[in-house]
C-alpha cells in the first residue's frame, strides 16, 4: 500500500499560480507522500506533450509514482452526437493516461442536478452510462488502463448504485475509485458504504468531512447533500468520519494499492495537506 495525494488538494495554490503541477509533484515527495494523483485543474494536459513529459521525468526524479489520472465526464446528454462526442473525448483522455503512463484512470460517467436523482431517473440513464464505460473500458484495455468510477455527481454516488453499475459494465477492468467521504452527499453512512465497496476498489480516497443536519445552516463554505443536510471539506482526521473503522475496513480488506488523500476545506492547501498525510500514515500505522 502506498499513500500519497491528490493534486486537487493543492488546487489553491495550482490555481492562484502560486505553484505549477511540476511544484506540487515536488512538494508530495517533500512531504513523504509516496504517489501523487494527476487532476487537471488550473493546468491541461490536452494536446501538451512536452508538459505530460516533464511531469513524468519529475516524479522520476523525485522518486515517487503517479498512480492516476483523473477526469471528468458526463455521458447525459441531449443528442447523440453529443454522447459519441464526449466518449471520443474520454478516449483522447485515455490516450494520456497512457502517456503519463499510469495504469488506473478515473472518469466521471453523470451528474444531475440533487432533486434529479431518483432511482426512476437512474434506471431510465443507467443503459447509456453503461455502453459509454464499456466503450471506454474496453479502449483502455489496450493499454493494460483500469479505468474506474468514482461515487460521485450525486447521480451515481450511492454504494449500491455504484455496484449496479459496475455490474451492468461487467469488465475486468472497469472498477471504482472508492472515496470514503464523498458518499456522505448521497447521505450514506461512510462505513457501511465503504464495507460494500471496497473488494471493487481501484484506488481509495481519503477525504473528510464536517457534517451538519438540514435544520442547522452552518452557512459560509457548507454545500447540502441530495436531502438536504450540510457538509464542509475537513482535513483527513480532523472532521466527523470515523477514520479509524474506514482504516480498519481497508486493512482488514487486503486491498494493498493506492490510497490518495484529497482535501477540499477552506483551509490553507499546503498546510492541511500536510496534516492530513501525517494523519493516513499514522491512522495506518496503528495497530
Amino acid at each position: 500500500m502506498k499513500i500519497g495525494l491528490s493534486s486537487y488538494s493543492l488546487y489553491q495554490a495550482i490555481n492562484s499560480g502560486e505553484m505549477t503541477i511540476l511544484d506540487a509533484i515536488q512538494w508530495v515527495a517533500d512531504n513523504g507522500g509516496e504517489h501523487i494523483e494527476i487532476v487537471p485543474l488550473g493546468f491541461s494536459l490536452d494536446d501538451n506533450d512536452e508538459l505530460v513529459e516533464q511531469i513524468k521525468e519529475k516524479a522520476q526524479s523525485v522518486g515517487i509514482d503517479i498512480s492516476h489520472y483523473l477526469i471528468g465526464a458526463n455521458f447525459l446528454t441531449e443528442t447523440k452526437e453529443a454522447y459519441d462526442d464526449e466518449i471520443e473525448r474520454v478516449k483522447k483522455q485515455v490516450d494520456i493516461a497512457n502517456a503519463l503512463g499510469v495504469k488506473f484512470m478515473r472518469h466521471d460517467v453523470a451528474w444531475r442536478a440533487p432533486g434529479d436523482t431518483s432511482i426512476v431517473q437512474f434506471e431510465k440513464d443507467l443503459p447509456s452510462i453503461v455502453d459509454a464505460c464499456r466503450q471506454i473500458a474496453d479502449y483502455a484495455a489496450q493499454y493494460g488502463i483500469t479505468t474506474s468510477i468514482e461515487n460521485h455527481g450525486f447521480h451515481v454516488q450511492a454504494s449500491d448504485r455504484v455496484l449496479r453499475l459496475l455490474n451492468e459494465v461487467n469488465r475486468d477492468n472497469f472498477k471504482t475509485t472508492v472515496d470514503i467521504g464523498n458518499f456522505l452527499c448521497a447521505d450514506e453512512d461512510p462505513v457501511s458504504a465503504v464495507k460494500k465497496n471496497i473488494e471493487h476498489a481501484s484506488v481509495v480516497h481519503f477525504k473528510d468531512f464536517y457534517i451538519r443536519p438540514s435544520y442547522q445552516n452552518p452557512g459560509e463554505g457548507f454545500f447540502q447533500t441530495i436531502a438536504g443536510n450540510y457538509l464542509r471539506g475537513a482535513i483527513v482526521g480532523q472532521g466527523d468520519i470515523d477514520m479509524r473503522e474506514i482504516v480498519r475496513i481497508v486493512k482488514n480488506s487486503g486491498f494493498d494499492g493506492y490510497v490518495s488523500i484529497e482535501f477540499e476545506g477552506m483551509e490553507e492547501c499546503k498546510q492541511a495537506s500536510k496534516i492530513a498525510l501525517d494523519n493516513v500514515r499514522r491512522l495506518f500505522g496503528e495497530e
